[in-house]
């Protein structure tokens, strides 16, 4: 697809950006990731994914300027339901997702990264709110997911950047690397994950979803159902069987 490549290896699905210079978003590219995520929702073969950007300026540098200069009021609830699908589809992809932030991620860029499961962040790497400046409020919602509300209201309230070392002290990235080790941090942990059954991926996943803003006891609760769920498959059985028989396991997603 044009302006996102898509590759597919060993159950990894890449998604990178390649939006020169600076990965910014219009509607149409919006549109375009929310199709890559859903796709990639639908795909038995993919057990986790590497979202990262082309280039080396930044990993999303947010909302193309030129087209919300043009945008009336009007029109801004259409445009807020386009780019909501997207940040839910990567939210609420099948799968793992793993951001691999290579520079800056700005306004949306910090959303993408954000909606990811996981962030592993170049020493070159920003996240920034930038939304203040610009007329618009947002991504609040998600950030605040991963960060101190004190830090979520600087960065709205001053529209600064935060470096990856911060975004790591806070709790926002999880990994800080080189940036030419960034990409093969990435995909070691992907192969990780990728080995993982598949079934045993996508129910942990929907249960963390769905946990994560229930009180823990309820939470807990819906939690073992999901095990309960998982432990009438055959992946969950070969699981037990591995470990037991101090081999690799065999799964078939089922």
């Amino acid at each position: 697809m044009d302006g996102i490549i898509v590759e597919k290896a060993n159950r990894i699905a890449t998604v990178t950006l390649d939006y020169p210079p600076v990965n910014v978003l219009t509607l149409a590219r919006y549109a375009e990731i929310t199709r890559v995520f859903d796709e990639i929702s639908t795909m038995d073969d993919v057990n986790v994914v590497v979202f990262t950007a082309k280039g080396t300026k930044a990993f999303c540098a947010g909302l193309d300027l030129q087209e919300f200069l043009a945008a009336t009021p009007e029109e801004d609830p259409h445009r807020a339901s386009i780019v909501r699908a997207t940040f839910k589809a990567i939210r609420h992809c099948k799968v793992p997702v793993i951001a691999a932030v290579n520079g800056p991620a700005l306004g949306a860029g910090c959303v993408l990264a954000g909606a990811s499961d996981i962030r592993i962040a170049s020493e070159k790497a920003t996240f920034a709110m930038p939304e203040i400046n610009v007329g618009r409020c947002g991504g609040g919602a998600h950030t605040g997911r991963l960060v101190p509300q004190g830090t979520l209201r600087l960065m709205a309230f001053t529209g600064e950047p935060i470096s990856a070392w911060e975004a790591h002290r806070v709790g926002m990235v999880e990994q800080v690397v080189t940036p030419r080790r960034l990409m093969p941090t990435a995909m070691d942990l992907a192969g990780v994950i990728a080995k993982k059954s598949p079934i045993g991926l996508r129910l942990m996943k929907e249960a963390l979803n769905r946990i994560e803003t229930m009180p823990v006891d309820e939470g807990y609760e819906l939690e073992q159902q999901y095990s309960t769920r998982l432990m009438m498959t055959e992946d969950a059985r070969e699981a037990t069987r591995s470990v037991v028989e101090k081999r690799a396991p065999v799964f078939t997603g089922r």
